[in-house]
């Protein structure tokens, strides 16, 4: 294509009489050492595209400053291009902000965010530096956008949860730690931003942050970190603060930069939930059978014994195939086509697993904390498309147990109407079994979403719990 272009180019330039050879010369040796670069820049890539990805989720309340952090990130990681910091400049000139720039205005986006100066819809935002790439999802405060919040930190490795110095812990600050331990983010940092409206005090930050531990000891939050901030003078984002000498922590970014991404998959039991089954049926692959897929936890290589779910039948790998090539093991979250010793009876929606691992449940009664998208309200007896890994089949809701107040984590027993933005366990019956782990072991075979069958909207996200008790809190 580029060997094309340049002879293409130089037609035109032999048909133009008023550019000299000079200049000729100078314009094919400037495209060759374009080309040069070109082919130097896809080899440095190759590095950038093994870097390890970190998917970040922001929550807090509204006016804590999500949006500001992020722009601060992104302006003192040098991740900002020219014209867009320029946009920024006159965005805010325009909306009265003078001459000091509203980092905000990097992430609030849609014209009704900028307006109200609050976030609405989720806005990601994408960044590297040379130890790691990162997405971030900017999710919005208010109560009534909680399926947006859902949403955006559904994937995250770690939630950034911000607390206004100035006001503490509130509701708000409590709905969002519920909801990073109900989607088992494995990382938590509580940054109490606007530190410099509080005199960068200690006394302050060591309240704040003494509640808020008795707090994630209670929602079984896992690795939570502290770190004082002010996101709009970049106290502690990506510099280190003259003003708080008493924190011997680590900056934001280089926090970020270390954080264990996840829990390796690798080392969770195997699932390979089959896509499709591949036979070419060609002279060249006459006998071919391979069964395509995404890994969904752990690892298989050639000579596992495994069993299929449900039929529960058993087989061996015989091979391992990724495209073209032909591998000897497979791992997380890598998608292959396995081939095994047998011809037996396979097709989507069956998962294969190690015969020597736990097994999934394989059941058609489903216990499920469900997040409410859609201003259709769910009610017991509904009829709903089941979407589970690769299976798709229908379900009715058998029971609602109970709403959660995601304010005060109480549980709600008298009102059982689930509409927008509410959180509920909930029981459902499949016309299918589905081959499930609980979303704590494995948060792909332990997810789902509810699909209207009229209009065919996404309506409800779920997540497979199997024991209540350990999904109920009281604050």
């Amino acid at each position: 294509m580029y060997n094309l272009f340049i002879y293409n180019l130089r037609l035109i330039l032999r048909s133009n009489y008023h550019i000299n050879t000079s200049t000729h010369y100078h314009i094919i040796t400037t495209l060759h050492q374009l080309r040069t670069n070109m082919s130097i820049q896809k080899k440095d890539s190759s590095g950038y595209l093994d870097m390890e990805l970190l998917r970040i989720s922001t929550a807090g309340s509204v006016d804590d400053g999500k949006s500001t952090l992020i722009g601060r990130l992104l302006y003192d990681s040098k991740s900002i291009f020219e014209d867009q910091l320029q946009a920024v400049k006159d965005a805010s000139k325009r909306l009265g902000g003078g001459e000091e720039v509203n980092l905000a205005l990097l992430t609030d986006g849609l014209r009704a965010e900028r307006e109200q100066g609050i976030t609405i819809d989720v806005a990601y935002r994408y960044f590297a530096t040379p130890k790691r790439k990162f997405i971030i999802a900017d999710t919005p405060g208010h109560i009534e956008y909680t399926r947006n919040m859902v949403t955006g930190a559904s994937t995250a490795d770690a939630a950034v949860i911000l607390i206004d110095a100035r006001h503490g812990i509130i509701e708000q600050s409590k709905r969002h730690s519920y909801i990073a331990s109900l989607l088992q983010i494995p990382n938590v940092i509580v940054a109490v931003n606007k530190m410099d409206l509080v005199d960068f005090s200690e006394t302050v930050y060591n309240t704040i942050k003494k509640e808020y531990e008795d707090i994630a000891a209670i929602l079984k939050l896992k690795n939570v970190i502290f770190i004082p901030i002010s996101a709009r003078d970049g106290d502690n984002v990506v510099d280190a603060s003259n003003h708080t000498p008493w924190y011997k922590g680590e900056t934001l970014l280089h926090l970020l930069e270390t954080l264990p991404v996840r829990k390796d998959e690798t080392k969770l039991p195997a699932r390979f939930p089959v896509q499709y089954i591949i036979r070419p049926q060609s002279d060249k692959f006459h006998d071919y059978r391979g069964y395509a897929g995404r890994l969904s936890g752990g690892s298989f290589k050639v000579g596992d014994e495994i069993t299929v779910l449900p039929s529960n039948t058993h087989s061996k790998i015989v091979a391992i195939d990724e495209g073209e090539k032909s591998l000897n093991e497979a791992f997380t979250p890598q998608s292959v086509t396995i081939r095994l010793e047998d011809n037996i009876d396979i097709s989507r929606g069956d998962i294969i697993v190690k015969s020597s691992e736990s097994k999934p449940t394989v059941s058609a009664n489903v216990s499920l904390l469900v997040c409410w998208l859609n201003h259709r309200p769910l009610v017991e007896g509904g009829k709903y498309i089941i979407r589970h890994a690769t299976e798709e089949t229908r379900a009715i809701i058998k029971e609602i147990h109970f709403k959660v107040n995601i304010n005060t984590l109480e549980n709600i027993l008298d009102d059982k109407t689930v509409k927008m933005n509410d959180i509920a366990h909930i029981s459902i019956k499949t016309l299918k079994p589905l081959k499930y782990d609980s979303y704590g072991e494995n948060r792909i075979t332990g997810s789902l979403i509810l699909i209207d069958e009229n209009t065919f909207e996404t309506v409800g996200a779920g997540m497979i719990v199997h024991n209540l008790e350990d999904e109920t809190f009281t604050i």
